[in-house]
């Protein structure tokens, strides 16, 4: 596969970073057969240095390199980006859009007619190899592109295919779901800091505990009101935290949170 595929960024940001470096590091290419372009000088240098790719002066010399483009700009930014590949992308090209919210329609219609596109919803623990992603295929993507997508994003973490309008939904959940895990890994920390814990050793336990929890979740297989209740003992000290957790309606805002991140992307792609 190494040998074979080319990789071209359309946006060299954070997402794009996380992701090339996740690919180059699961083996699927190398630094040299990943491309990337950005109409911002320092955005494209910091993701030449991160990823070692190679970097091109625009977006149309990118469809020229490679064969698979993926679309990592921002959502207003996407009919511009799409325009400058236009001319440029045949029947070799495959289109992965990251553009959060923009449907495959309109990612269509910016393109020749029966162009493949397939719309990805992944977030930025790619870096680390422990992505959540989800994604949909366009009209005229075959089942090859959806294997070659699945292929990408499992070297990179989970990947689910789903109907594209639940995207938004997988936005608003595992999309924007880091930080608000990395907010609640500050909140434990400042909890144990509180009572008594120094910074440092508060924020590894607290990041370590979320990381032993998730990972009881997808291994065990248990739905995680049981795995709660293996922890909560009959008057111990662990019903006495969830109780006020109850009281601050944690649960009620975690998803009150999911719920407008969701809202949000539909909007973006309006």
């Amino acid at each position: 596969m190494a040998g074979k595929l080319t990789l071209g960024f359309l946006g060299t940001g954070r997402m794009a970073t996380a992701l090339a470096g996740g690919f180059i590091r699961a083996g699927w290419v190398t630094a040299g057969q990943v491309f990337g372009s950005d109409p911002v000088p320092a955005a494209r240098k910091q993701f030449g240095k991160e990823t070692g790719a190679r970097l091109v002066p625009n977006n149309a010399a990118l469809a020229d390199a490679a064969s698979v483009l993926v679309l990592a700009t921002k959502p207003d930014q996407t009919a511009a980006a799409l325009g400058e590949i236009r001319d440029h992308f045949t029947r070799r090209h495959l289109l992965i859009s990251i553009a959060a919210g923009v449907p495959t329609v309109r990612l269509e219609a910016a393109l020749p007619a029966r162009s493949r596109v397939v719309r990805v919803m992944p977030n930025t623990p790619a870096l680390v190899g422990a992505s959540a992603s989800a994604y949909a295929l366009g009209r005229a993507a075959t089942r090859s592109d959806g294997q070659l997508v699945q292929r990408l994003l499992s070297a990179v973490g989970l990947a689910f295919q789903v109907k594209e309008p639940l995207l938004d939904a997988v936005t608003g959940l595992s999309g924007s779901g880091p930080a608000y895990v990395y907010q609640f890994i500050e909140a434990l920390s400042d909890g144990g800091v509180a009572v008594g814990l120094p910074r440092d050793v508060a924020t590894r336990l607290a990041a370590q505990t979320v990381l032993g929890g998730a990972k009881m979740v997808l291994e065990t297989g248990s739905h995680p009101g049981t795995l709660k209740d293996m922890v909560t003992s009959p008057g111990g000290t662990t019903i006495e935290g969830l109780h006020e957790l109850e009281k601050g309606q944690l649960r009620g805002t975690v998803i009150s949170a999911v719920r407008a991140a969701a809202e949000k992307s539909k909007r973006l792609g309006q």
